[in-house]
């Protein structure tokens, strides 16, 4: 047979493509009849922060001799402690071992870990172990807690806010397409700009049936006051809302000195600070940014079981089930460095070092961009540090500083459409290259 006819009953009984048995063949695109969840087509652009990693790696590509900073994602780069690795280590060698081998554990987490947290995170807040999920990291808790709630409740978020509670809820169908500013019809845009203090004028702000809220925030680096918090738990309460608190960054809120020598702070490090919040909010947390366990990934997330739905249904319950069902739990290994980060005062004092590592950075970049005469904010209470550029599009203003400094920033406006006009730059670097950057932008900027 010729080399181009192939006969129709071969085709039927071939199994390999008809690309490779006939090249010269020309076919449509494989396609089935499933349809696209309409939802991703709301999606703007790429996420935020991969986008940025495209563009470090174009610019490297172009400057390959560029020694490029990055102050861009917020990604850890200091050691874990060792103390807490030891943990994880001498864990993972037992499971090596009859007596040590463990296989699938709770999807809620080891019992040990939960009441640790319980204990050493929520002193005097009545928090119980059973109410302590632990996960793999905050941002998949988002996608969880969104699945949970799924597409028919409203939320509100802060402007800016980090894109992850966004995005997620328009892959659920909680929303409507953007509009050209980027806002999603569906969702309340609480504004948090200067002007404001970074904490929304709730007397403007509909209700809605979820509020999600991070503090200190991402990216503003503002940490809301016992104040006002209250008047969040109290805004929520009367609108029979769901607030989901996220403390992410909690470790880095700056404490102060008391009368009698102790150390304080008028920022609350938990909404459960706050009288009520128990019937009101959820609370999730990681360990990524305190205890750089960005790659080793651990979180936990709190539903007390005060919380209840409109029928009276618990809230936790459903939580159980959605995580029982998308989860096989948190790793082991990852767990046993968890405990060792908060069991002991060692544990936690390491991690104070590293992050009070992270704390100075930020000083240095707020200190640098001030002598400038720029208009900054955050880094005190959070490793970010939020600068104002008047009049220009925060993505001009990343690209600049990239081509000019080899320094990667994260452009505001990827935060949605309040953060238009700023740039986060992040302190998640060693003091060396810091310092470096820190040179690179005064010389550039002055």
């Amino acid at each position: 047979m010729p080399a181009n006819m192939i006969s129709t009953k071969f085709l039927e009984k071939a199994v390999l493509p008809l690309d490779v048995i006939a090249p010269h063949v020309k076919t449509e695109a494989a396609r089935t009849s499933v349809l696209r969840n309409p939802n991703m087509e709301k999606l703007q652009k790429g996420y935020l922060f991969p986008e940025i990693s495209m563009k470090r790696e174009a610019h490297m590509k172009k400057y390959p001799d560029a020694k490029v900073i990055s102050l861009g994602i917020g990604d850890t780069t200091e050691p874990i402690p060792s103390i807490i690795t030891s943990a994880m280590a001498e864990y993972a060698l037992a499971l090596s071992t009859p007596e040590g081998y463990q296989g699938y554990g709770p999807e809620q987490g080891q019992m040990n870990l939960r009441k640790v947290i319980a204990e050493k995170v929520y002193p005097n807040m009545g928090i119980k172990e059973s109410e302590v999920f632990i996960s793999d990291g905050a941002q998949c808790d988002i996608a969880r807690l969104q699945t949970l709630f799924g597409p028919n409740v409203s939320i509100a978020v802060q402007d800016p806010t980090f894109p992850g509670y966004v995005d997620n809820g328009v892959i659920v169908g909680q929303t409507g397409a953007a509009d050209e500013s980027g806002k999603y019809a569906g969702i309340a845009y609480m504004r948090c700009a200067p002007e404001n203090n970074f904490f929304p004028d709730l007397t403007r702000v509909p209700r809605t049936d979820v509020i999600f809220f991070c503090s200190p925030n991402n990216p503003t680096g503002h940490a809301a006051s016992h104040t006002q918090l209250r008047d969040l738990v109290d805004f929520a309460r009367r609108n029979g809302s769901i607030i989901v608190f996220d403390t992410a960054y909690a470790w880095y809120l700056s404490e102060s000195e008391s009368a009698d020598g102790s150390s304080s702070s008028s920022k609350p490090r938990s909404i459960y600070e706050v009288p009520g919040a128990r019937e009101v909010a959820i609370e999730i947390s990681s360990f990524s940014k305190f205890a750089g366990f960005t790659g080793v990934r651990l979180g936990w997330a709190v539903v007390p079981s005060e919380l209840r739905y409109a029928d009276g249904s618990p809230v936790a319950r459903d939580f159980d089930r959605v995580v029982c069902t998308c989860f096989n739990g948190a790793s082991s290994v990852a767990q046993a460095g968890g405990v060792a980060c908060l069991s002991t005062e060692e544990g936690r004092e390491s991690v104070r070092r590293v992050v009070g590592v992270y704390k100075e950075n930020a000083r240095v970049l707020v200190e640098t961009f001030a002598s400038l005469g720029k208009e900054v904010y955050g880094g005190e209470d959070s490793p970010y540090v939020w600068v104002r550029f008047p009049g220009r599009r925060s993505w001009d203003v990343f690209a600049e500083i990239l081509e000019k400094t080899h320094v990667i920033t994260v452009p505001g406006s990827g935060f949605g459409p309040g953060g238009e006009g700023f740039v986060r730059v992040s302190a998640f670097n060693s003091k060396e290259r810091v310092l470096e950057a820190a040179a690179r932008l005064r010389k550039f900027l002055a």
